[in-house]
């Protein structure tokens, strides 16, 4: 079972994001606050549930928390910044973003910064371990996940309603035939040599 938090005595955020690892779309980054004696079954790590358990449980994040708040980063801003620059800054408008200003923030992974005065720590797998940052974790994911089904219906030969971006064989060779769209990141490697591998 999930911790609610990292720390009881402050207001507190769990951050994450979606998308990092993806060829083409927008990153997503989302900051929640939830309530000290939250607790929900059903809540883990977004890549460990099924589709349907995540929009369950992104209904009831999103009406039961004291605070979220999901920032989109674009492919463009991705080129221009790269993707851990990119999926830090998106977490920075999160938290910024939230309508009651955390005391604590804790995010997912290893890396972070800020020019918040806020104190932070970073946890490895923390999505797996916090319900803050696992809630976050399933905004950033299905907000993510929405936002690709919109562009499969704009180009729907790359698959994005099934891959969302990623890296997949199919989307790997639909690029090698189509060639590339304006969600595509570009400074990610997509060399026809590349996409024989998957």
């Amino acid at each position: 079972m999930l911790e609610t938090s990292y720390q009881r005595d402050l207001i507190e955020a769990g951050c994450d994001e979606a998308g990092r690892g993806c060829l083409a779309g927008s990153v997503f980054a989302a900051a929640v606050i939830l309530p000290p004696d939250f607790h929900h079954p059903l809540l883990n790590d977004s890549k460990q549930m099924t589709e349907k358990r995540r929009d369950v449980l992104r209904a009831i994040i999103e009406r039961e928390a004291v605070a979220w708040r999901v920032e989109e980063v674009t492919a463009e801003r991705i080129d221009k910044i790269n993707i851990l620059n990119a999926s830090i800054e998106g977490m920075n408008l999160a938290i910024k973003g939230l309508s009651v200003a955390p005391e604590y923030i804790v995010i997912d992974g290893n890396r972070f910064y800020t020019d918040l005065t806020t104190p932070w720590r970073c946890v490895v797998k923390g999505d797996g371990k916090y319900a803050n940052i696992a809630a976050a974790s399933v905004l950033a994911k299905t907000h993510r996940d929405e936002y690709m089904m919109r562009l499969a219906s704009e180009y729907p030969m790359y698959g994005w309603d099934r891959n969302k971006g990623y890296p997949t064989r199919e989307h790997r060779l639909a690029i090698r035939e189509h060639g590339l769209t304006p969600y595509h990141r570009l400074t990610f490697n997509m060399v026809p040599e590349q996409m024989e591998l998957f």
